[in-house]
């Protein structure tokens, strides 16, 4: 069977209540097939590319020549630093190869994601209003290129601060080492998390959309939220003040954008129901003339 013969668009074509709970369950199984097979493919790459990836991907932060690290000198030496020399040793004989399979995949999943997310789109967007497809128009770029800013200030900016604090820290009798498998744990947690955190945004805009939350209720909650972020920052950084404030203040943007988005929505809805209103008021004189 080809991956598009079961394809949730060209059932829903049929009509809207013709698709059955089996045809559902059939339709997103291939919908996680197509987006597994794209991950494959590009962990697949990432696995064939081994010595770049590992070497200027990978590894990239914790050498001095990395651009976070140049950009920074550049503007002046109060703000230039760089990681200090550690080694990175493997305890477990399969640790590099394990390793290399991990980083493979994850990397596959960033590579994959708006594919991923077009997938996903894809499978829901038939269940849709046409106006509720009209206003999300542009999600799937716009969840993609969220995903991809957050991957990259994760990659760019917490990871290279966060490297050079645990491994330049100092503890007396004790020299810094770091094996594979954590040094890349941390790489991981520095990056695909804070992705999904950057859509913030979008989350906030179909639940405003649903009417789950308001702007009001954002904004009452602003202290709350403030702390969870807070909370969050710790779990994902490192143990030191300078990271945890790198996280913390986009986090907290995200929020606040989040709150100018749902305000927006609730602004259009009100504006459509007042025109709603208007017409049912119109057809209503109308009928009433008629008679």
């Amino acid at each position: 069977m080809a991956l598009d013969q079961v394809d949730v668009d060209k059932l829903d074509s049929k009509g809207r209540g013709e698709m059955s709970f089996m045809d559902h369950l059939e339709s997103l199984r291939w919908h996680i097939l197509r987006a597994f097979l794209a991950v494959m493919a590009g962990a697949a790459i990432v696995f064939m590319a081994k010595d770049f990836v590992f070497d200027k991907i990978i590894f990239g932060p914790k050498h001095a020549d990395f651009p976070t690290y140049r950009i920074l000198c550049s503007w002046g030496e109060a703000l230039c630093f760089s990681p200090p020399t550690f080694e990175i040793i493997t305890r477990d004989m399969g640790e590099k190869m394990n390793t290399h399979l991990v980083v493979s995949f994850m990397m596959g999943v960033i590579v994959a994601f708006p594919y991923i997310f077009w997938e996903f789109w894809r499978f829901i967007s038939p269940g849709l209003y046409d106006k509720e497809r009209k206003a999300a128009k542009g999600i799937v770029f716009i969840c993609s290129l969220l995903f991809m800013i957050g991957v990259c200030f994760g990659y760019f900016v917490i990871a290279p601060f966060s490297i050079a604090f645990l491994a330049g820290y100092e503890l007396a009798g004790t020299t810094t080492t770091a094996t594979l498998s954590s040094y890349v744990d941390y790489l991981v947690m520095f990056t695909i998390p804070i992705g999904l955190v950057f859509e913030m945004p979008v989350v906030a805009y179909f639940l405003a959309k649903l009417g789950v939350v308001t702007a009001d209720f954002l904004r009452q909650y602003r202290r709350i939220a403030f702390v969870v972020i807070l909370i969050v920052a710790g779990i994902i950084t490192p143990p030191d003040v300078v990271s945890q404030i790198i996280v913390q203040i986009p986090l907290y943007s995200l929020f606040e954008a989040s709150i100018f988005v749902a305000a927006r929505v609730e602004k259009r809805k009100k504006a459509q129901q007042l025109i709603d209103d208007a017409l049912e008021l119109e057809e209503e004189n109308s009928s009433e003339q008629t008679t």
